[in-house]
């Protein structure tokens, strides 16, 4: 019988059934967040790592890396990688993969769910009949906002970006983005600023990346700018918005409402948000999807095959 290769692995594959004992089937799995001493743990397992699995939430830091002098390559399931110090990883000549495309669909398809959710106040309304109060005294269902025809902004037009638009091209919306350079690939207009985007949006949706660069990036000026009758979708990264700015406009009625699939301090949720009629919540869902969750693995999968047999990733950033 073949010895199985040796991976560490920094937490666990919980977003799909069977990825875990599958993972363990094939390979001999060091699980570092089980251990009560990691540091031990590490210097112990230092000569004989080659490859570590992590996920886009947990990530890999610089230390973590100086501590395997042999480590070569991140094998990281989901698309995000702003919790991976990429940057570190390059510079020590280690490869970095993660799962993109695959869930590109599903996490645009959770956009416009949110966005649908804000505009016709579903959730809201779902409240409104368990509570029983459609038909009573408390009056009519308040009107919501109508989705055809409108404007919508996109921050951040990459993979999932762009399904989003043509999503909203079904919808028979003008569409508009900002990112970092502008595209000659694309239909859709250019805002030179993320200011001026949110001013000229109805609806605008963040797709952009998360990191130092993105943080707040979504602050009180772009906020208000977005206005009173605006809606924020966010399904990119919490660390894009400033929290405690959204909390503030949606009291003070300076933004109209926002969908959130991500939060900045997950599963922390702030209690304003909570109590808010505004908010439409989500548990950081995009791509949780039977089907895509199976084709994220698949891909760490391979990638991790790959590394091991030939020495490349194949999705690598």
């Amino acid at each position: 019988m073949t010895e199985k290769k040796r991976i560490l692995q920094l937490g666990p594959l919980a977003g799909s059934p069977g990825a875990q004992e599958r993972l363990e089937a094939l390979y001999d799995v060091v699980p570092l967040w089980q251990a009560e001493d990691r540091a031990a743990l590490l210097k112990q397992e230092s000569p004989n790592i080659r490859a570590l699995v992590t996920t886009a939430v947990r990530g890999c830091d610089a230390a973590t890396m100086d501590a395997l002098p042999n480590l070569q390559a991140i094998c990281s399931w989901g698309v995000g990688f702003d919790a991976i110090d990429v940057k570190a990883a390059h510079q020590r000549g280690i490869q970095v993969s993660n799962t993109p495309d695959v869930l590109t669909d599903c996490v645009a398809d959770l956009a416009w769910a949110l966005l649908l959710a804000c505009a016709r106040r579903v959730a809201e309304g779902d409240r409104f009949v368990r509570a029983g109060q459609w038909g009573s005294v408390h009056g009519s269902f308040p009107l919501g906002r109508r989705v055809t025809g409108r404007k919508l902004g996109i921050l951040g037009l990459g993979r999932i970006g762009n399904a989003i638009a043509r999503r909203g091209s079904g919808f028979d919306m003008e569409i508009r983005y900002h990112n970092r350079h502008q595209r000659n690939d694309v239909p859709y207009a250019y805002a030179e600023t993320l200011e001026e985007l949110a001013a000229w949006s109805d609806f605008l949706v963040i797709a952009a990346v998360g990191g130092a660069e993105t943080r707040n990036l979504v602050d009180q000026t772009i906020l208000r700018a977005l206005g009173p009758h605006g809606t924020l979708i966010n399904i990119a990264r919490g660390s894009v918005v400033d929290e405690n700015a959204l909390v503030q406009a949606l009291e003070d009625g300076s933004l109209g409402a926002a969908g959130l699939d991500v939060f900045a301090n997950e599963p922390q949720v702030p209690e304003a948000l909570k109590q808010s009629d505004k908010v439409v919540l989500l548990p950081h869902i995009g791509s949780a999807t039977v089907e895509t969750r199976a084709d994220m693995v698949e891909l760490l999968f391979r990638n991790l095959h790959s590394f091991l047999e030939t020495g490349k990733v194949i999705t690598p950033v």
